[in-house]
């Protein structure tokens, strides 16, 4: 078969594969061997690729954040904190550089908050999360999270925690926390709407 007969094959049957995937709309940010290369490094913590996971536990906190900005969307993440663990997903955030829960929306990770109302599957400060109040720790969980428009929601391993509406921000960057503890991602993926 000539060179061009097979670029010609190979071109159809990547663009074939391509629109697969296109058709699906998501696009992974962290698979668990790749993804460092779709986020800055943001504060004292290490991350690394480590038992097809994406981790952290450091000794200063920081953030993995996106380097593109997102508005509305669907969200998916795979997460395993330790039982102490201090983490969160942070969201539509203003500034890339300086990732707090005032100026993003946080999905919380946080089993020991002193205040549960906004600990693990709430958006602190916006959308406390009702008792029995979920735990995290020492297990694989799974956040979907929705933003579109005013309208936020959070599902935490199939059981919706928080519905809400909220302004403030429009859109952003996203942030994966590391405070304390032991924090793991997987299967992270986006679905901008």
């Amino acid at each position: 078969m000539k060179k061009s007969a097979l670029f010609s094959l190979a071109f159809l049957f990547a663009g074939f594969c391509g629109t697969t995937q296109a058709q699906d709309g998501w696009v992974t940010l962290i698979d668990g061997v790749n993804g460092m290369e779709n986020f800055n490094v943001v504060g004292g913590a290490s991350w690394s690729a480590t038992d097809g996971t994406i981790q952290s536990t450091g000794e200063a906190g920081g953030f993995l954040v996106t380097k593109e900005s997102y508005g509305n969307f669907l969200l998916s993440v795979e997460f395993w904190v330790s039982e102490d663990a201090n983490s969160g997903i942070y969201m539509r955030c203003q500034d890339a550089t300086t990732i707090t829960d005032r100026s993003c929306y946080e999905a919380n990770i946080f089993d020991q908050r002193p205040d549960l109302t906004f600990g693990t599957g709430g958006i602190v400060h916006i959308a406390p999360v009702a008792e029995p109040f979920p735990k995290a720790g020492g297990k694989w969980n799974t956040y979907q999270i929705t933003m579109d428009g005013e309208h936020m929601t959070v599902v935490l391993n199939g059981v919706q925690t928080v519905h809400a509406m909220d302004s403030q921000f429009a859109s952003g960057p996203i942030a994966l926390q590391w405070a304390r503890g032991t924090v793991r991602f997987r299967n992270v993926r986006i679905q901008p709407m």
